[in-house]
């Protein structure tokens, strides 16, 4: 009988042998030696997930950029600007000049690139900070994090590493909690972080296979109002009737208060079917949500798993009803709902759903939200009609959020990936020279938190960097691929020497003579079509082969081959089964890994474009913005005696008289034209009248437009509207995304971007 110890001796060994042959595997899965059509397929597929990661992030930055001027806008739209903010807005738009700035020195860069080695393979370090900064500092540190520091969003490793952040921060949140019913609420950095974490590429890709089809469905139905606010439907009831009969009876009387709206008969009659049409409607979201469970990405159902067991040691009295409505207000208040409230912001539909959609997207949204959480109707009383949905649905719910932690860990795969990763000598990140001294600055300013002692990594690294070099001007920003190196940890240099304490000689040999084979029959066209597969046939075919490296590959096999059966590992009398057998399960794995990367990489060319397509919306939203500010400065007013008026500009000190601006148009749109483009949202206009219709669009002076309505044949036009840039902006600032020109409605933004893409010519 074994001892105690010699069994977990044994034990420990086959622990090793298995993680040693699963890191063979992965490095089969990864092998850029061979050039079969696994291979290809991978190439693309990185490439792919490479673009999707950088443009999500350029996304974020473009983002950020457009909420910023948003709030600025209106100042300016206002006059309530001052100079040097009017120029700090201006900052926000300038372009990066790839000529502009300077790099630090080698030695700089080794000395970061050492310091980002850390913080990536360390996260405690950024969990740390996450914690210790404002909310006026975290949106760029997040970008650093989530976009740069652990930017490919595909990468195992790299996403292991910010979950195991997530687990950090979130567990020193609970820690710090005094109230239940105050955890991952507030508008903090931590509910930021987990918001910004779903905006990632795998968030976008799920939101968009799971919900799209769905909404895009109901927003079709433009006319279909489901309102069942009683005030709001007690007024578009009255409107209805004065509309009809030219006034109101006595008693219905406009201004109503809440309890008289939805105690009138008609009101009642009104809201009744409309509050079961959008029970079923949100039951088909649920049902939806719920059947995708399996598509959910792997690091949303892991948070909610830490949510879950953090919560139960934190709170052990806590009910599975209280537990799973913290789950459920991260799943669905900051994954989901958001994108369900604005799905234009999500790229989940083209333009602006219309005003009834849109506000029936908003109670669906609500309506889960109650499920999820535990509802209050407080604020909106009328929503308690909806609580049969809440209630019908509340075990379904549950059952669902907990479903959604049930996932494994990652640890012992991180463990490998983060071994794997000092066998890599081309580990590195593309990061902007400001992300890079604002991560140093924001180091700096809190070391003394983070790495008391001054023989800690991060301290040591830190002081040797010194000060951290002041934010550079926007178009200096200039990008670099920041080479990572590990200052403590040695490189690997041969990946079976550093795994020799792991397993025995014979284990390692067999493995690496396993992984030789697959590499050889992958490089040798039909050399697998045979089954079973005649191992010293194939090693012999490659070492008679006319390349060079697959000849050294089949004398090096056989060799080992020879060892093996000497060391009574394999034998040849039965023509190396067991090998035989592990080398075609390894082809059969690689085989379905092919089909599965062909599947995975049609699935992200249409987030990708997708992802490119909000690019292209939001360099729109900037240009306008550039083209509104550059009217501004050709009108505005300095002070001190250098006044200019409207067409003069000042250079070099001295004013010029501009040439006086000329009338631009008329452009001409048909009435199809603009539909197709989504600009004309809804049309009064009959089906038959529309082929006569066209839209005459002139720019009389900078900022000031005029859309004249046509109909072919007449010569004035049916009606005219003057409107300037401010009032476009402004109304797109405030959510008003509807512009009324009696005949038809237009998108606000698109016109905003058709004027700007048509009138461009007037900034050169």
């Amino acid at each position: 009988m074994d001892s105690p110890t010699a069994s977990n001796r044994r034990s420990n060994r086959n622990t090793n042998r298995y993680s040693v042959n699963h890191l063979f595997s992965m490095r089969a899965e990864q092998d850029v030696e061979i050039e079969d059509d696994l291979a290809r397929a991978q190439k693309r597929l990185r490439e792919l997930k490479a673009r999707i990661s950088a443009q999500s992030k350029k996304n974020f930055v473009f983002e950020r950029d457009v909420r910023y001027l948003d709030s600025r806008i209106a100042l300016l739209i206002q006059n309530r600007m001052a100079l040097d903010e009017q120029q700090e807005v201006e900052r926000h738009l300038e372009e990066v000049d790839p000529h502009e700035g300077n790099f630090p020195d080698d030695r700089k860069m080794q000395q970061y690139g050492n310091l980002f080695f850390l913080l990536q393979s360390e996260p405690r370090h950024i969990a740390a900070l996450c914690r210790l900064v404002s909310l006026s500092e975290i949106d760029t540190l997040l970008q650093t994090v989530m976009f740069t520091l652990y930017g490919n969003q595909y990468e195992s490793r790299e996403e292991h590493l910010l979950l195991t952040m997530f687990q950090s921060v979130l567990s020193a949140q609970f820690e710090t909690a005094t109230e239940f019913g105050s955890l991952l609420r507030a508008n903090t950095p931590v509910s930021r972080m987990m918001t910004t974490y779903t905006r990632r590429g795998p968030g976008q890709s799920y939101l968009k296979s799971v919900l799209a089809d769905r909404i895009n469905s109901l927003i079709e139905h433009k006319d279909l109002n489901l309102e069942i606010n009683p005030v709001k439907v007690y007024e578009q009831m009255v409107n209805q009737i004065e509309e009809d009969t030219g006034s109101l009876p006595p008693n219905l009387p406009r201004g109503v208060p809440p309890e008289v709206a939805s105690a009138n008969p008609d009101v009642q009659t009104i809201i009744a079917p409309r509050l079961t049409m959008l029970m079923e409607i949100a039951n088909s979201f649920l049902v939806t949500i719920i059947d995708s469970l399996e598509t959910v990405p792997y690091g949303i159902r892991w948070i909610c798993k830490q949510i879950r067991s953090l919560t139960r040691r934190k709170y052990p009295d806590a009910t599975d009803y209280a537990i799973c409505s913290l789950i459920g207000g991260f799943f669905f208040l900051r994954f989901i709902n958001p994108a369900i409230v604005t799905p234009q912001a999500y790229m989940l539909v083209d333009g602006v759903p219309a005003k009834h959609p849109r506000r029936t997207l908003t109670l669906i949204a609500k309506m889960l939200q109650n499920l999820a959480n535990k509802p209050s109707y407080s604020k909106e009383a009328y929503m308690i009609t909806l609580n049969p949905f809440v209630e019908n649905n509340k075990a379904r719910i549950n059952q669902f959020l907990n479903n959604l932690c049930e996932v494994g860990d990652f640890y012992e795969t991180l463990e490998m990936d983060q071994y794997m990763a000092l066998s890599k000598r081309d580990l590195q990140i593309s990061i902007t020279l400001n992300e890079l001294y604002n991560t140093h600055a924001l180091l700096t300013q809190h070391i003394d938190t983070l790495s008391p002692n001054d023989k800690q990594h991060l301290r040591i690294l830190t002081d040797e960097l010194g000060g951290a070099p002041a934010q550079v001007p926007r178009k200096e920003n200039r990008t670099i691929d920041l080479n990572l190196y590990s200052r403590w940890e040695t490189p690997i240099q041969d990946f079976t020497t550093a795994l020799m304490d792991n397993v025995s000689p014979s284990d390692l040999l067999y493995m690496e003579t396993k992984a030789i084979f697959v590499q050889i029959i992958r490089s040798i066209p039909h050399a697998a079509d045979k089954r079973p597969l005649h191992l010293a046939g194939i090693a012999e075919k490659a070492a008679t082969t006319k390349d060079a490296v697959l000849v050294r590959k089949g004398l090096k096999v056989k060799d080992m081959l020879g060892d093996l059966e000497a060391a009574h590992v394999i034998d040849s009398h039965d023509g190396y089964q067991l090998m035989r057998e592990e080398v075609a399960a390894e082809l059969a794995h690689l085989g379905n890994l092919r089909e599965k990367v062909i599947a995975e990489t049609r699935s992200l060319e249409n987030v990708y474009k997708t992802i490119c397509d909000h690019n292209n919306y939001l360099r729109s939203q900037l240009e306008q913005y550039k083209a509104y500010l550059s009217n501004v400065r050709m009108t505005a007013t300095k002070d001190k005696g250098q006044t200019t008026g409207v067409g003069v500009v000042t250079v070099g000190g001295k004013e010029k008289k501009q040439p006086k601006a000329t009338v631009l148009g008329p452009y001409r749109f048909t009435h199809a034209q603009l539909e197709k483009e989504g600009i004309i949202v809804e049309s009064n206009v009959p089906d038959n009248r529309r082929p006569n219709i066209y839209f005459n669009i002139t720019s009389p002076t900078p900022g000031a437009f005029i859309i004249a309505l046509h109909y072919k044949g007449r010569e004035k036009a049916i009606l005219e509207m003057d409107l300037k840039i401010d009032d476009l902006l402004e109304k797109q600032k405030e959510n008003k995304h509807l512009l009324d020109l009696e005949y038809v409605q237009l998108n606000v933004p698109k016109v905003l971007h058709l004027l700007n893409k048509v009138f461009a010519k007037r900034k050169a």
